[in-house]
């Protein structure tokens, strides 16, 4: 099982970086992050958690949606997502 995250992992409020934006394409029949000169295909868990990110929702909120909606342990959620959200800051299509 993963790890439990910090309070201040847990109290980050992640963000779409300078001119990332999550999208349906059409073309392509798939959510996706665009930004300039950068695309990037998440898959279907990513785009659930993507979604939410709206720059006032912590991701303890995020887990905690998600948690309802899946019916899941939050915490387990929260320690999943967050890998995926420290690749996305690491690669500017988030802020957290």
């Amino acid at each position: 099982m993963p790890s439990a995250l910090s309070e201040a992992e847990s109290a980050a409020v992640p963000r779409f970086g300078a001119g990332m934006k999550l999208r349906f394409d059409q073309v392509r029949d798939a959510w996706v992050v665009l930004g300039p000169e950068r695309l990037f295909l998440p898959d279907e868990h990513a785009v659930e958690v993507l979604k939410l990110v709206d720059g006032t929702r912590s991701v303890a909120a995020i887990a905690a949606t998600l948690a309802e909606k899946f019916a899941a342990p939050a915490a387990a959620i929260e320690a999943d997502i967050w890998p995926m959200l420290q690749d996305l800051s690491a690669r500017g299509a988030v802020r957290l």
